[in-house]
């Protein structure tokens, strides 16, 4: 029979930087008790955002940062919006080409990640925040 189970789940960063969450949606899933469904994982924010990537090399997550810091570096002048900070705005817009959504299918009781795959929160600021992931299980 088709249930559903919701939660929350409080994410603390340190400041800008990737925070590899998959334990915790796992246990979450394995909690449910769901042989086979979908995940939705759900970042309630707008200046960090969530990304399935690899989690053996750290140095890809550091490229991807260097990457992101060229293309949208903080303090840009094009940016009127600074209200919290020089890295306001261009925390908004790394979110905007990222995602706050993330959909995982459930396959025999566990999320279908591949091998080298890992879920992040990826703290867009500099400052540290407490940040707010809402996941919706869906499953039988």
């Amino acid at each position: 029979m088709l249930a559903q189970r919701t939660l929350e789940l409080t994410v603390p960063t340190r400041g800008r930087g990737f925070y590899e969450i998959t334990d915790r949606v796992a246990e979450a899933v394995a909690g449910a008790g769901f042989v086979q469904g979908l995940a939705t994982v759900h970042l309630q924010h707008t200046s960090a955002s969530l990304l399935i990537q690899e989690n053996a090399d750290p140095e890809v997550r550091r490229d991807l940062e260097r990457f992101f810091a060229r293309l949208c570096p903080d303090g840009d002048g094009i940016f009127e919006h600074t209200a919290e900070g020089d890295d306001d705005m261009p925390a908004h817009v790394r979110t905007a080409l990222t995602a706050v959504n993330l959909s995982i299918p459930i396959l025999r009781g566990a999320l279908a990640l591949g091998t080298w795959q890992g879920i992040y929160l990826w703290e867009h600021r500099r400052a540290p925040h407490r940040r707010q992931i809402a996941l919706h299980l869906l499953g039988e």
